[in-house]
């Protein structure tokens, strides 16, 4: 998967917004406010130049992703507990990224307080916000 797919499929997620709050080469999906992925075209300012990810996940799961590819890595300039930056370089099949999307935006959409997951629920079945 490179980047514009991913994007795309970002994009894609119920009620996702884009914004740019902290540099116009790094993009950050929300739902209901709350991030749930931070993507750049160019590794953004990180060592790594090549397009990236940066993804909630679960605790456990985050750390038997990067022991499986090493193009998951500890979340770069987020939480390293609960954040994985995803490299984009084609090592990774693309369902199993659109996989890890689903799982953090699941992940937020759980977070959100009951009448935020009541407004979402009312216009979108709950495999669309639950699939992982």
């Amino acid at each position: 998967m490179d980047f514009e797919q991913a994007q795309y499929y970002l994009s894609q997620k119920p009620e996702a917004e884009l914004c740019y709050p902290f540099d116009p080469d790094v993009l950050v999906y929300k739902v209901m406010n709350k991030m749930f992925a931070l993507i750049s075209p160019n590794g953004g300012k990180s060592p790594n130049q090549q397009p990236q990810i940066n993804l909630k996940c679960d605790p456990d799961q985050a750390q038997e992703l990067r022991d499986l590819f090493t193009a998951v890595i500890p979340g770069y300039h987020m939480n390293k507990r609960h954040w994985n930056t995803v490299i984009l370089d084609g090592s990774i099949p693309p369902a199993e990224i659109e996989r890890m999307i689903d799982h953090s935006y699941a992940l937020v959409v759980r977070g959100l307080r009951k009448a935020e997951l009541s407004q979402l629920l009312l216009h979108y079945p709950e495999e669309a916000l639950f699939r992982e």
